[in-house]
This record gives structure tokens, sequence and C-alpha cells, in this order.
């Protein structure tokens, strides 16, 4: 521990042995290991490059080599907006004794002062401007993680006494930590830092309560990161607090992790990192995080291969460094080996390579020895880049969740605010667009699990006990009937499956069995549903719907369980009935999640897990997004495939595994012809439907149920509460069927048939995988990004379903589900509209089987429904 410095020894802590330093023989393991491959196979670890030399070297990179862009775009995003991105961390509010933990190992731009003065500064001082005044312990901890301990020891002294080291005093104190990012995170996982930062407290601020609770020897390891949940039985008790609000703040964790360095992870290992980090969900917890995108190859070429050769010597000095660390840094004669880089455009990386100049033999002082060929290949580093499909495939898989994005002003580099998601649903495809095997059959335990956290996130976290009995619209039950009747759904028909005695309380049945659509303009008309209790005290009470809800879980996971060991056969009814039990629990969160933002503020409770919007910088970056140079695409004429077979008189089936299941209306498959058209690359704006409203549309349309008014200003809902115009101009609007038509009538155009939209989508829909606005992603709509020429024209429609003006009604092939034949053909009415796509919460099974089709009443004017204007030609 260095007098001038406070440096943390994380070494030890690292299971993999991969730290320079004292006595420490992992980085010679690894060279061995990689050196021992087959010839065009072998390997030397990218670490390598990141000794003290190297760290000087790539300074030198950083501020000479014009082509490396890098560092430049990321520096340029720090420098102007680093205070909105310390704002946008807290979000949920600034508490005392937070850490910020920014990851090197090697790469951290604190290792050298200058790039400390030009980058990480930023953050450093906008973290600063947090605190009001100074204190004797500073409230916030900034820990460099390092390879290299003279560099960090010498830059942390320099930062101390430089002018900026002046702006943190009493308010950030800056510490390293030397070693590896498993040493280091270990460290954190394992309660390393809270405890350090509530001795430092004690030492200065006296033994207090709140200090001897800060030395608990927290976990992380204890949260559940992978955002599933147990299926533990459910408390059996009412409602008596808010469960979103925990008594005691946790105190947050802030990961940095720059300069693109996930690059050097290999697919696949860059997720799993990232899900191993120490973030807890709906803690306040961030990381923030660098990547490179998918750049013109050869400005990525360039970029590793400078006019000044810096990057050629920067990976040529990795060569000393093997040597030195197999016992002799003259092994690899750099005569004897020049430096090769490419961009391999099919993997999206740019590759770095030793090429021997002749064959040779090197003996290391061990006495291994390794024979290499003339023009044979070791590859040093790989440096990956992602598309936008890259990135949102990473953030799924690793259970992370986008707060915000900042670009570059040109658009090459981009820095995500990420937080650990409550729960997160699988991806369905590749980031190529590939269907993965199985991802519209049968769902997994792992899915149910998902489901529920979603489902009890909503029906326990946002519901206040006092709207349990309450109707926020009143075209649908009270709240607490879709708590009962989502598990009695279940129960019913896996006992039908079966044969079985319904779960008890029997009687459930009764009350929960089917909820209500009735006709918006005569409420009275409604098809066949549950007879409900007309007083408070004739509902059976919450705390025997939350047992019967566990019973009901552990009956299912009790199938799984059969079909796993045998005793239950799998044939395709057994599977569809999971599908379609599973389908109804997701739609039903759908539905009270808009039936609860009637009530935001009275009654809804914020939603935990999820960090509030940053509003005005998300406005500001949406307000920047590139526009379409047209605002429609010209389609048609084509004939397109509508719908799947899937029929029930399969059943008996035993394949299942690859079958893709639906709904009654969405088999069999059906050829649609669809003339030519010009339709919208986007759907209809708030802001466009405002303007037209105030501009005699109001004439002619309703004042939407997604707006409200606020002191004469028109402000559009959300579950954090209502935000003005002004930031949700751009979103699409959620309206009737009935008011978008007319909108769209006025405009020379109309609303596009089932067909017409199903083409558009199939071009120009960039999915789940490529990052659209659905699964939870976020719980509000965004702008839509479709249509911009340099992506082929595919993005998203910002996050809502979309009417059509085909009338939801029979067809040609068209049979009743024998499961549940009242799904659909209750609602062939001449009232209801096909709606397609999927809104920001519609789970991405539905959101991405292009035969999904939704109904609403052409007048509801609550469900999270938008459109886009198409014009005949």
């Amino acid at each position: 521990m260095s007098s001038a410095t406070d440096i943390i020894d994380v070494r030890a802590q690292s299971p993999c042995g991969t730290n320079f330093g004292d006595g420490d023989n992992g980085i010679p393991a690894v060279i061995i290991s990689g050196l021992s491959k087959p010839t065009h196979q072998r390997t030397l670890p990218t670490l390598l490059l990141y000794s003290e030399t190297g760290l000087r070297i790539y300074d030198e990179l950083t501020t000479k080599a014009a082509e490396y862009y890098l560092f430049a775009a990321e520096e340029e995003i720090l420098k102007k907006h680093g205070d909105e991105i310390i704002r946008a961390m807290h979000s949920r509010g600034f508490v005392e004794s937070e850490s910020v933990v920014e990851l090197g190992a090697g790469q951290s731009p604190l290792t050298l002062l200058n790039r400390s003065l030009r980058k990480t500064s930023h953050i450093l001082l906008a973290l600063s401007r947090l605190v009001d005044e100074e204190r004797s312990t500073p409230l916030i901890t900034y820990y460099a993680l390092d390879l290299e301990k003279p560099e960090l020891e010498r830059t942390l002294s320099e930062l101390a006494t430089s002018d900026i080291g002046s702006k943190l005093q009493g308010k950030v104190t800056t510490k390293g930590m030397w070693g590896t990012y498993d040493g280091g995170l270990s460290f954190i996982q394992e309660g390393g830092i809270r405890g350090r930062d509530a001795v430092s407290r004690i030492l200065t601020e006296g033994l207090t309560f709140e200090n001897l609770k800060d030395m608990s020897p927290v976990s992380y390891r204890d949260s559940d990161s992978t955002g599933t949940r147990s299926s533990e039985s459910a408390p059996d008790s009412d409602v008596t607090t808010n469960p979103s609000t925990p008594d005691v703040p946790q105190t947050p964790l802030h990961i940095l992790f720059l300069g693109s360095s996930l690059g050097n992870f290999h697919r696949g290992d860059d997720a799993n990192f990232l899900r191993g980090l120490p973030l807890r969900p709906g803690s306040g917890d961030t990381l923030l995080l660098g990547l490179d995108h998918d750049n013109d190859s050869a400005e990525v070429e360039r970029a590793y291969n400078d006019s000044l050769g810096i990057t050629r010597k920067f990976i040529m000095q990795g060569l000393k460094a093997a040597g030195a660390a197999l016992g002799d840094e003259t092994l690899f004669g750099e005569d004897k080996w020049d430096y090769v880089g490419k961009y391999n455009q099919e993997q999206r990386r740019h590759e770095g390579y030793y090429i021997s100049k002749a064959n040779q033999t090197v003996c290391t002082p061990s006495g291994e020895q390794f024979e290499f060929l003339a023009e044979e290949l070791i590859n040093v580093e790989y440096s990956h880049k992602f598309s936008e499909q890259d990135t949102f495939t990473l953030f799924t898989n690793a259970n992370l969740r986008p707060i915000q994005r900042w670009m570059d002003p040109t658009s090459r580099y981009s820095l995500w605010l990420l937080e650990r998601a409550p729960f997160t649903f699988p991806l369905l495809k590749s980031p190529d667009g590939v269907a993965y095997p199985n991802a519209f059959s049968v769902p997994s335990i792992a899915e149910w699990e998902t489901i529920w956290s979603a489902w009890d996130m909503i029906t326990m976290g946002m519901i206040s006990p006092h709207l349990l009995y309450e109707k926020p619209i009143d075209l649908r039950h009270i709240c607490l009937f879709y708590l009962g009747h989502i598990p009695t759904f279940l129960d019913m028909h896996l006992s039908k499956l079966f044969g079985e005695p319904r779960t008890e309380p029997e009687n459930f049945r009764i009350v929960f069995e089917r909820g209500i659509d009735p006709n918006v303009d005569d409420p009275t008309q409604c098809h066949p549903h549950s007879e409900v209790p007309q007083n408070n005290e004739g509902w059976p009470t919450l705390s025997s719907i939350l047992g019967f809800k566990s019973r009901v879980r552990q009956r299912l996971l009790k199938v799984y369980s059969d079909i796993a060991s045998g005793k239950i056969e799998m044939t395709r009814k057994v599977g569809r009935v999971l599908f379609m039990t599973w389908e109804h629990e997701a739609f039903h969160s759908e539905t009270m999640l808009y039936m609860l933002l009637r009530t935001v503020g009275q009654g809804t409770l914020l939603p935990s897990g999820f960090t509030p919007p940053p509003w005005g910088a998300l406005a500001d970056g949406w307000d920047k997004a590139p526009l379409p140079p047209s605002s429609t695409v010209t389609l048609g004429p084509e004939s397109i495939t509508l719908g799947h077979d899937d029929s029930e008189d399969d059943d008996a089936s035993k394949e299942v595994e690859d079958h893709e299941f639906g709904w009654d209306n969405e088999q069999p498959q059906r050829q649609a012809d669809v003339g030519k058209f010009r339709i919208e690359w986007r759907p209809v704006s708030n802001g466009d439907f405002y303007e037209f409203y105030n501009s005699g549309g109001s004439d002619k349309v309703a004042f939407p149920k997604s707006w409200c008014m606020i002191d004469d200003e028109v402000y559009v809902l959300t579950m954090y509460g209502p935000v003005p115009m002004r930031i949700a101009r751009l979103w699409p609007v959620m309206t009737t069927y009935d008011d978008l038509s007319a909108y769209a009538i006025v405009k020379g155009g109309r609303i596009p048939t089932d067909p017409e939209l199903r083409l558009f989508l199939d071009k120009f829909e960039c999915g789940y995988e490529g990052g659209a606005n659905i699964g939870f992603r976020n719980l509000h709509a965004v702008p839509a990004t479709t249509g911009i020429p340099g992506k082929g024209g595919k993005g998203h429609n910002g996050g809502v379903w979309e009417w059509t003006s085909t009338l939801f009604d029979s067809y040609e092939g068209f049979k009743p589900s024998k499961i549940y034949p009242e799904y659909s053909r209750d609602f062939f009415d001449s009232k209801h509209h096909v709606v397609i796509g999927g809104s920001c919460v519609t789970v991405p099974r539905q959101a991405n089987r292009r035969t999904m089709r939704n109904y609403y009443q052409h007048n509801y004017p609550y469900a999270w429904v938008g459109a886009r204007v198409a014009y005949d030609v």
C-alpha cells in the first residue's frame, strides 16, 4: 500500500490466476497452452499487450493516431454528456456512500494521467457536482481497477495533486484496485468495497448503528441476477405495504467499462462476463458500457493499422512481454515476426496476428520447444464490433436493460447506461435473424418463471391495497379479479387435460373463470362470462388467492417434472395447453398494465426494478435521431403467406419439439394477394395527432385516453406519471381505430389491411433481437426507427400494436379451437378489428410470431394500439 494512495491488492481474489505480478504463474501457463495448439490455431493472450510499456504506447496511439477513432469518439461523448450521464445514473436519486468502479485490467483510461484528465475526468467531475458541499468523508468513492500497480500509484497520486483532484476534494475519493477483472469483481461480490467504506466512515464519523449495518458482508451473489424467480409459494397474507419501496436504501454500485474493451471477449463470453457483474435488480446499480459499432470495414482496418505505425508498435511489444513472462524477454525476436491485422466482415471483428517471417524454433527457459512455419499466424487480439442486432442480443443474454444511449456525432460509437433487468425474456432469433429451435414451441420452465416474475411485479408490486377493489377501466373487472383469474384459467385447463380434480378451493372457478369485453357502445351487451360478487365482502380474500396461485404453480411444475420422467407423455395437445396458458398470462400482464396506467398516482405504484427514465436527456437524443428521407415506401404487388399449419386435428402427434403453436385464428396457412400501395414508414405520432387535433381535428376525433390535461397543457400518460407532449411527441399515439382512421382519411389515406401491414412488417421490422421496443425493454413507447437507408429501412414502430382495417372475422379454413372454442369465435361481431405487431410490454413470443393476430373493438380507447397511414396507388 502506497503512503500517498490507497490501493487494494485484489490479485488473490482472482480464480483464474491471470494477473501480471509477483510470483504469479498464470500468464505463463496461458501462453504455453495457447502455443501448444495445432499449427494455424495458436494464440497468445491479449493481456500481454497491456504491460506498462504497452499502456504507454496505447496512450500514444490514442493521442497521435488520427485513424484510431474509438478513443476520440468516446471522449467526445463524455465531454459533451458527462453531467447528463451522471444524472441518468442517479435517476432513482443520490445515495450517500456509493461506489464507482472502473474496470481496467490494463486498459483503463485512468492508467495514464493525461488520459484521465481527458476522459475519466469528465465522469469524476460530474460526480463531484452531485455533492453540494465537501465532507470529512467523501460521499462517493471511485475505484480504478488495473493490472499495473506502479501506474496506479503514479496516476492516482498525480491526479490527487492536479486541478481536478482539488475539485474532487471532500466529494469524491479515488482509490485503486490492483488485479484483473476476476480479482476485482470477486472482491466486490464478497462485500469488499462495502466493508472498507464502512470502516472508513467509522474512523471519521464514529461508531453508529448505520455504520455497523453497513459493515454487514453483503454478497451480491445472493441476489437473483438471472431475472427469474423461485417457484416457492407467495406470502399467504394480505398486501399491507408497497413491496417496491424498501425500508433501507441500498448503497448503489456503478461500474464503468469503457474503451470498447468488451470487444476483446469472444462472442458469448462477453454476455457471460456481463451477466456475472455484481449488479442488483432494482437497487440503483448501473453499468456504463462503451461499444464500437460495426462500421465500414476499411475504416476499421485503418484504425488498427494507422499511418504512423503506432498500432504495430503496440502489438509487437507484446512479444517482449510474452518472452518476459516465460523468463526471457528476447525469446521472440521482433526481427523474426511481424504484425498482420485484418477485418473479418462476417464475424464483425478486427483480428490481430503475429506472422512468422520464416521457419523457426522457439525454446523456452523451462524447456518447452515450439516449431513455427513461415507465414504462420498467431492470434493475439480480437476486437469485436457491434451491430444493433449484436448489441441487443448481448444485452438480452446478459440480462441487462438499457436506460439510455449516447452516440458520438458520427454515429460510430456508443456509450450505454444499463441496469440489471428484473426479468428478461429469451431471444427467439440469432443476430442474423435465424429463428432458434423451439422458439415458438412449448414454453420452458424458465419461461414460466419469467412470466411469473412479470406478473408478480405487476400484481404484487404496482397495485396498492385500496386499488385491488377498484376498476381502473369501467369496461373491465376490478383488479383483484385478475389475480384470481390467471391461476384459475391454468388450473381449469390442466384439470380438463388430465381428467384430474381442480385445485381447492374449487369454487374459484365460478368467480374467476372468464373476464369481460363488453360492447363499448352498450356495456350491458357482453359475451358469456363469470358472475362476480357485487360488493367487496363477497370476493375471496387476497391471502386465499395468493395461496391458490402458489398451489397451481406447483401443480404446473409437477407436470413438467412428470413429462421429464416419462410419467406424462408429451403430445401436441399437452404442448398446446402449456403454450395457451402461458400466452394467456402474457396477454393479461399487458391488460393489467394498460388498466393501471389509468390510476398512476392514484393507487398504481411505480414499477420496481425499472429505473425511472431520464426524460429530458432521452428526448434530446430522440430529437436528434435521423428521420427517413421520404415519409413513405411503395410496396406490392405481391403474394404473401398468412398463418401457419397448426391444426388441433394433429394434437395426438408426438412431434412436438419443433412445432410452432398458435391460436385458432392463426391457422391454416393461406395466401393473400397484395396490390401496389404506399405506406408510411412510421406510425402516426403523438405530435402528428396533436397538431391535427388542434387544427380543427377535435371536431372529428376524440381526445386520446393516452393523454391528459394538466394546467391547460397536454401530457402523455406513462407508468411513471404524465410527461409533457414535447417529451413524447415522437412516440406513436395510442388511440382508437375510429380516430386514427379519421386522421388517415383527412390525410388522403386509410388504415392498411392485415396483409398490407404484414408485408411491411416482414420487410422492415427489426424484431426483438434487433432492438424492437417489446418484451418489457421499456414500460413506455419510444420513437419509431424504421425508414433509415443505412439499415435497409429496418427498425421498429416504437412499441405499439397496430390497427388494421381488417375485421376480426371467420375466413376460409378457420376452425374454432377444441380446447378453447370461445377464444376467437365470440368476437366475430363486426366490432373487433385485427391488430398485429406488439406493444412495449408484449412478450417476444407473441410480438415476433408473424402469424399472431390480436383484436380489439374499433372504438376501444385504452389498449396500447397505434396505426400508420397507407395510400392507394
